[in-house]
């Protein structure tokens, strides 16, 4: 039985261990590249180069960044006395796109969920506490994802500004956002309404 060459079937075997991506898509996508022209693939193999080389966290809050510290940490125009804390970076894309918010983000890059071993050591709270230190930051802002991990995490955070940095604010975002859902497919007005209506915790 005839099989594929050997780098064939080792880029088919490399698409199908993306996420969502099956054996059989893995396939077409293998035999797309294949027909495309040299400088089509090419510029999909630098953008999978440059995301592994190019980019990394910022110093400051975790963000995505090409530079350090990112843009939004980097903006005189922004109120650093305000810290908006997510979860992911796709969260902070989420909030952005609402245009409603001036002050800053943290990125915890992560939640607390025991069940996948995923403590708070696990995630950038350090750099949260380096902030909260330096005595700019008058109010942080939980922007946790409105499930059980997201709160646990929420939770946590406050418990620890209350016993450490008693003088910071802490709120949540307004309850617009549906419990079990996630800020990444909240559309732009629900963002909005839960910036504009957040809550002290």
């Amino acid at each position: 039985m005839a099989a594929y060459t050997q780098c064939i079937q080792t880029l088919i075997d490399e698409l199908a261990n993306l996420p969502g991506i099956g054996a059989r898509s893995a396939e077409r996508i293998a035999f797309h590249l294949l027909k495309c022209p040299v400088e089509e693939a090419m510029k999909l193999a630098s953008a999978i180069s440059d995301v592994k080389t190019k980019i990394r966290h910022c110093g400051i809050c975790s963000n995505l960044t090409e530079q350090d510290p990112c843009s939004i940490c980097a903006d005189p125009q922004r109120d650093q006395s305000v810290v908006c804390v997510v979860e992911q970076p796709k969260d902070l894309l989420a909030l952005e796109s609402a245009g409603m918010y001036r002050g800053v983000y943290h990125v915890l890059l992560g939640r607390i969920a025991p069940l996948d071993d995923v403590g708070p050591e696990d995630l950038s709270l350090a750099q949260l506490v380096a902030r909260l230190e330096k005595g700019v930051v008058r109010e942080l802002i939980m922007g946790t994802n409105p499930t059980l991990e997201g709160d646990g995490t929420a939770l946590y955070i406050q418990e620890l500004v209350r016993s450490r940095f008693p003088e910071v604010q802490v709120t949540r975002l307004a309850r617009g956002l549906p419990t079990g859902g996630s800020i990444e497919y909240a559309n732009r007005n629900i963002l909005a309404d839960a910036i504009s209506g957040r809550q002290r915790m």
